[in-house]
């Protein structure tokens, strides 16, 4: 086997379906299995799938177990030679799994590769090519100075604005949405981190496989379309609170003990200052109102934030 697919679903059923239809549409060589993890969904996606493809490995959990731990699920049952994760609310091209194998088999010094992601209106979904988040980093996407200075390298160390979106080349961080990463180099590094309920684990996990000496890609020739949420209504508490806490989480792992007390305590307190205003902001969002991304699917707009929770 060359390739699983591996796709977690969280009440997303007509976007998920959406997503197999074009998963099944590639024109590709390469031999691949889809896998999909529910986590307990309650609008009848399981039946949905089972009925429309029923050659889908289906993994049905009875709860809520997160994104990473879904995912893990399915690497644990995975044959391809690479893991594809997927996420349900993306539609890939026909060309987009032949493209990124080939590309992958013609340079085996990379753990993992990303395509280019854009999302519905045909802009650039930036998370798809990332720095890591060191507290410079941090700091200058934090507040604002990013996008007063887009060309400028220093501001722009974590969604690298000063780079071209339409040329290959190393990064540090993809996307979980679309990330294509090498059996070889999970058997080194392990899984997901399961500590990340809902966000960060896409980026510890890049940590982890550039750290054990690997190369990772963003690589162009091909995209998918992410129907990213967006909503403009009020966001649940939890999601709010692990949004921040994963960013808590991965600098008490990785960068805590490379800088000083100083730097550390102006990094938990950028987060918590950072948390609060967004609950603030959240508070005088109207309560009732969305804004829907595709026609005929009022629930989208959350999409990103449910399939990671």
């Amino acid at each position: 086997m060359d390739l699983s697919i591996l796709i977690v679903n969280y009440n997303t059923r007509q976007l998920t379906l959406d997503c197999l239809r074009s998963v099944y549409d590639s024109e590709t060589v390469y031999s691949y299995e889809v896998i999909v993890v529910d986590n307990a969904s309650k609008d009848e996606s399981v039946a949905a799938i089972k009925e429309q493809f029923p050659q889908v490995n289906l993994i049905a959990n009875p709860n809520n177990t997160g994104f990473a731990k879904a995912n893990n699920q399915g690497m644990a049952i995975a044959q391809g030679r690479y893991v594809l994760l997927l996420n349900s609310d993306t539609i890939v091209q026909p060309d987009t799994v032949q493209t990124m194998v080939s590309y992958m088999d013609e340079h085996p010094d990379l753990g993992a590769a990303g395509c280019k992601v854009i999302l519905p209106d045909g802009s650039l979904d930036k998370a798809c090519r990332r720095g890591f988040p060191t507290p410079s980093a941090s700091f200058y996407y934090a507040f604002g100075f990013s996008k007063l200075f887009p060309d400028r390298p220093r501001f722009n160390q974590y969604q690298l604005g000063y780079k071209d979106p339409n040329e290959t080349y190393p990064v540090d961080c993809l996307v979980g949405a679309f990330m294509l990463v090498r059996q070889e180099t999970i058997r080194q590094v392990g899984g997901l981190d399961e500590t990340f309920f809902m966000y960060g684990e896409d980026i510890d996990w890049c940590y982890r496989i550039k750290q054990a000496g690997w190369g990772i890609h963003y690589h162009p020739a091909t995209y998918i379309v992410h129907y990213k949420g967006a909503s403009s209504r009020r966001k649940p508490f939890k999601i709010i609170y692990e949004f921040h806490r994963a960013m808590w989480v991965f600098h008490r792992k990785h960068y805590i003990s490379h800088y000083s007390w100083i730097t550390n305590a102006a990094v938990y307190s950028g987060i918590s200052l950072k948390f609060l205003l967004s609950l603030a902001k959240n508070k005088l969002l109207p309560q009732g109102m969305r804004t829907p991304l595709r026609a005929g699917q009022p629930e989208s707009a959350e999409v990103k934030m449910e399939v990671r929770s």
